[in-house]
């Protein structure tokens, strides 16, 4: 409640005369309480939509305006954005958003005040608030985004950099965890191919296939795996979706040279490619000509149809994004046709949202915090920093400039 309606409720009850006081109260003018109540109202930063996009996002579709936050409410926070993140999806899904709407996205976010015995001052939060760097929060508010439905406080990281929760130990992280092991199913020593391998999930779903997994036992029934993904193995400990990846063949298609060459140093790609300048159904027949077991498609178009084509019996394929079209004006580009291949070879071809695994987040996260502390799972990351600057960084993003995740640093 705002000082000014505090002062008009206090008038209600004690009345104009103050009769019932022995000390005379000083009165507060309304002049006065309007002006301590502005000094102590919170001011955000928001960026909204200012009209839709065309083709490739341009930063005078987005504006950037001020706003003054409400006080805060039983069970509310206030925060304030520390990483933000920009993504792929996040061009197809504004189609849905009313033009003033304020842009939609995920960000890490230290609790600056809160109302809610659960949170405490100091906390950081991950939740798809929006572009925004301060927010005000309500912790059992659902989003409809496909991503984890409700705000939640980070996990222990275990030293690691808190901006990681935007990417390898958030929705990213679990979206190679969860996609590539659930949907793809690979088995060991099968050959697994990867588009937008130089992405921040790509990057990981290349480098999930080329673990090896210890002290683990003859798979019996494959698909028998399928109906207790979630349980421990009484013999291992692992989940059995761990015992199915053993040091996989993966081949990574990228936009650069330079992402490629980071595939094969530093991430141990067993080949990558640059998709501009190479023939992708000659170089995949040069470089795995026993054919393509897995393929975790973040791209789409002539590129995935390709891919495709290469497919071994029973080839199992994870659709998670379709960048080639993102960009696209007035209609989709057109790509090779797929039904063939998928007939004749009996392929298991599946899309997903991360969202279907909401019940199993932290399992991922945990997951993936060993890996990454064991040295098995490395990330790079590519900052910009400064909250003003979210449109050049989204806009970089979805022309391929960033390698590793895309992150906002919203200080400078």
């Amino acid at each position: 409640m705002s000082l000014y309606c505090a002062c008009l409720k206090g008038a209600r009850l004690i009345g104009s005369s103050f009769k019932f006081h022995k000390k005379r109260i000083p009165t507060v003018s309304l002049t006065s309480a309007l002006h301590i109540s502005a000094k102590n109202m919170t001011k955000a930063r928001k960026f909204v939509l200012a009209k839709r996009f065309v083709g490739e996002p341009k930063e005078s579709d987005l504006k950037l305006v001020e706003e003054e936050l409400p006080p805060l409410r039983d069970k509310e926070i206030l925060v304030e954005a520390e990483w933000l993140s920009v993504d792929p999806y996040m061009k197809p899904y504004s189609a849905w958003l009313p033009v003033g709407t304020t842009m939609l996205g995920g960000q890490v976010a230290r609790v600056l005040e809160s109302r809610n015995p659960d949170v405490k001052v100091g906390d950081r939060l991950m939740g798809y608030f929006g572009w925004r760097d301060k927010t005000v929060v309500d912790m059992s508010q659902s989003n409809s985004l496909p991503m984890p439905e409700k705000p939640y406080v980070l996990p222990d990281f275990e030293g690691l950099p808190a901006s990681l929760g935007v990417g390898v130990l958030g929705m990213p992280g679990n979206t190679a965890y969860f996609g590539f092991l659930e949907i793809c199913r690979p088995q060991p020593g099968e050959v697994v191919v990867v588009s937008g391998a130089a992405g921040a999930v790509g990057s990981l779903v290349g480098q999930i296939a080329k673990l090896k997994v210890e002290s683990k036992p003859p798979l019996k029934d494959f698909f028998a795996l399928q109906t207790s993904a979630s349980v421990l193995s009484t013999t291992t400990g692992l989940c059995p979706l761990l015992q199915l990846i053993s040091g996989c063949k993966v081949i990574g298609f990228a936009g650069t040279d330079d992402k490629v060459r980071w595939l094969k140093e530093e991430l141990n790609f067993d080949k990558a490619f640059n998709y501009k300048t190479e023939n992708p159904t000659l170089v995949l027949k040069q470089a795995a000509p026993e054919g393509v077991d897995c393929y975790f498609d973040n791209a789409g178009g002539e590129l995935s149809s390709s891919i495709l084509n290469r497919m071994n019996q029973g080839g199992r394929i994870a659709v998670c994004g379709s960048t080639s079209s993102y960009n696209a004006v007035n209609k989709l580009p057109l790509a090779p046709v797929v039904q063939p291949a998928l007939i004749s070879k009996e392929l298991k071809m599946e899309g997903f949202t991360v969202k279907r695994w909401n019940d199993r987040w932290e399992e991922g996260i945990k997951q993936n915090i060993k890996w990454v502390k064991e040295g098995k799972l490395k990330y790079r990351e590519t900052v910009t920093e400064g909250f003003e600057n979210m449109p050049k960084a989204f806009i970089g993003m979805l022309r391929g400039e960033n390698t590793g995740k895309a992150v906002v640093k919203s200080k400078l």
